[in-house]
């Protein structure tokens, strides 16, 4: 009986490294992030849209503009960071 290394067969070469995955996994987060703070935008496009002139509602809709686009700005943000410290290491 020919006892076979696991190694040598090529199998653990081909698998994906656990920060590869780690990597993808928040890469994959980052962007559904992204996606629903452009989402928010759009929802805070139809609430100042139908406001009526109400400075309440056009003052929350300004608001979830802003906090959106900040949204935004992190989501590319930490892409860009976690992406760099990746390729760094």
């Amino acid at each position: 009986m020919k006892i076979i290394n696991i190694a040598e067969a090529g199998v653990i070469t081909a698998a994906p490294r656990f920060s590869e995955i780690g990597l993808k996994a928040l890469n994959f987060l980052l962007s559904v992030f992204g996606v629903v703070a452009i989402i928010g935008i759009a929802i805070s496009g139809v609430m100042y849209l139908t406001s009526s002139g109400d400075e309440k509602k056009i003052e929350k809709a300004k608001k979830a503009f802003v906090y959106s686009v900040y949204g935004i700005a992190v989501a590319l943000g930490a892409m860009i960071i976690i992406n760099q410290v990746a390729k760094f290491f």
